[in-house]
């Protein structure tokens, strides 16, 4: 009898565990941008926004944009992204295969870099002492929320329930207890009275810097198999 319960309570487990499936789409583009309020207890009108990164996605493979801070429409470097490695194409780059490119140039650790997007494995400061808000609507989509409060930052988590996964994300072993994508986060600086948004923003098209190098290694790797 003992036997047929464990083998019964483990087919339930694993008919739970099969019912969350996560979807990974094969491209598409994801943006960060940040908006930083100066003097925020005195209002929000001392602003200044920031496109931190453009990202374009095909399958694993990450071409990453970041723009110039002061001149957006101007590049500041371009990186080729794939299996935790970032290889730098300088700011303007149309064909370059990635074949070669793994081969030839030594790579930069994801953990590493500098500028653009944080890959970070580290959690979430003070994350086991969040606490649970209640569910929001933020620019027509619902939100599962929770803060944390600390002497020197007040924060909000803001995770859109989906089974989608992104190639990218801010903080993954938080989209993995929330079953979502942390999409956004709101921090209050205490100390220095500075309140900051960063927006993580996924869309289904890649950038065209991106678009010209994707499109130039199919076309060459679709060529060599003719």
């Amino acid at each position: 009898m003992k036997i047929k319960l464990t083998l019964l309570s483990y087919a339930v487990m694993l008919g739970l565990s099969s019912c969350h499936k996560e979807i990974k789409p094969e491209k598409g583009g994801i943006d960060i941008i940040s908006n930083v309020y100066f003097e925020a207890s005195k209002g929000l009108d001392q602003t200044q926004s920031f496109h931190i990164s453009k990202m374009s996605y095909s399958q694993d493979q990450l071409i990453e944009i970041i723009p110039d801070r002061s001149f957006p429409e101007i590049n500041r470097q371009i990186y080729f992204i794939r299996d935790s490695l970032c290889y730098p194409l300088g700011t303007e780059r149309k064909t370059v295969l990635f074949s070669e490119l793994v081969l030839k140039q030594k790579p930069l650790l994801v953990w590493q870099k500098k500028e653009g997007s944080v890959f970070s494995k580290e959690w979430i400061p003070n994350y086991r002492n969040r606490r649970k808000l209640s569910d929001t609507v933020l620019f027509g989509k619902q939100y599962k929320r929770f803060e944390i409060n600390s002497p020197w930052n007040y924060t909000r988590f803001y995770i859109y329930p989906t089974d989608t996964i992104l190639p990218y994300s801010l903080y993954r072993h938080a989209e993995q207890d929330y079953r979502g994508r942390l999409e956004r986060i709101d921090s209050y600086n205490k100390k220095n009275d500075i309140f900051v948004t960063l927006q993580l923003i996924p869309r289904k098209n890649w950038d065209e810097a991106a678009r010209e190098l994707f499109e130039f290694n199919r076309f060459v790797t679709r060529t060599k198999n003719e």
